[in-house]
């Protein structure tokens, strides 16, 4: 199972969606690739560093207004907004977390919280800036004017909508963004991660700065999370106060925690399954909040450790039969 290059062939796969002809799946895996990079970066925190966060919808909001800021008032290309909304949006998580990490448990969530009302009510109120209220619609694509001229010697690129390009794109930065995070929670960083998760006390007393791990592990969670948020800006085609509202910050809880926290494939599969339980619970009943809720619940109650623990568990267990065999 660890031979098969499983992501390569997703990636591949993830590129044939606009083959199929339907805007609407096109739509639904990029909503799917944005989120899967959003709740990644929350798990940077949950899984591997064991701090709950209830406020990681304030940098992806900061992300998402950092990029139409730059590209709607300013004019400037995505080449700038996007890399600028990881920056903007880890600048705010070191303010933030230089307050948040000097506590602990439900203290540490209730103080994320509460930044993250503090930056929707700014989102919220300054009309000037953010729109306010009404958020800030139409925010542009990126120009994808030398995609059409290399059409003409790469007759692949060409026949393809704008929002498909922009969903290319997004595969590939997402791609990238992820591959940086596994990176990251492999190296002797992320494994130092994990020891603070499991006994921060233990870790303390061997000489580890545990606070400065946190910060670290804080920082490139927010940076990431305004990536993400850069690109649904975009996707959305606007930006609005809602996208650093609590709400959303519950929303990438659940996909952590229903793909399984810990594992670094579990927060992806977490935002599949989500977003596709809603698209086809919508469709059948009005009353759709309390039938995806009562579903969450008893998929966490059999599946304790996420989706992805799941599976990780039957194929050890797989394995030891055959071993017995």
């Amino acid at each position: 199972m660890r031979r098969i290059p499983w992501g390569l062939l997703i990636l591949v796969a993830a590129f044939c969606v606009p083959a199929l002809g339907s805007r609407f799946y096109t739509f639904l895996a990029n909503d799917v690739v944005i989120w899967a990079l959003f709740a990644t970066s929350l798990n940077l925190l949950v899984g591997y560093t064991g701090l709950v966060s209830f406020g990681h919808a304030a940098y992806f909001g900061i992300g998402a207004y950092t990029t139409g800021i730059l590209m709607k008032k300013l004019g400037l290309s995505f080449l700038v907004a996007f890399p600028a909304a990881g920056l903007v949006a880890g600048l705010f998580a070191v303010f933030f977390g230089f307050f948040c990490v000097r506590l602990t448990r439900i203290y540490f969530a209730m103080l994320t919280l509460a930044f993250a009302q503090i930056v929707w009510a700014i989102c919220f109120k300054w009309n000037e800036v953010t729109g306010g209220e009404q958020g800030m619609p139409e925010i542009p694509y990126p120009s994808f004017d030398w995609v059409e001229k290399a059409s003409g010697w790469l007759p692949f690129l060409g026949g393809y909508r704008t929002s498909d390009y922009f969903y290319f794109l997004c595969i590939i930065l997402v791609a990238v963004a992820l591959w940086v995070l596994r990176r990251i929670v492999g190296s002797p960083f992320g494994r130092m991660l994990t020891t603070i998760r499991e006994n921060p006390e233990r870790a303390e007393f061997i000489g580890v700065n545990v606070r400065r791990y946190e910060l670290a592990a804080f920082v490139l969670a927010g940076a990431f999370a305004g990536l993400a948020g850069g690109l649904f800006g975009i996707f959305n085609r606007g930006v609005f106060p809602d996208f650093a509202y609590w709400t959303k910050s519950s929303e990438v809880l659940i996909m952590t925690l229903l793909g399984g926290m810990g594992t670094f494939v579990g927060p992806s599969v977490g935002a599949v399954v989500l977003i596709l339980l809603n698209q086809q619970i919508v469709s059948y009943t009005q009353y759709w909040p309390l039938v995806l809720g009562s579903i969450l619940v008893l998929l966490l109650f059999v599946f304790p450790g996420g989706l992805a623990g799941a599976v990780q568990d039957l194929w050890r267990w797989t394995q030891r039969r055959r071993a017995r065999a």
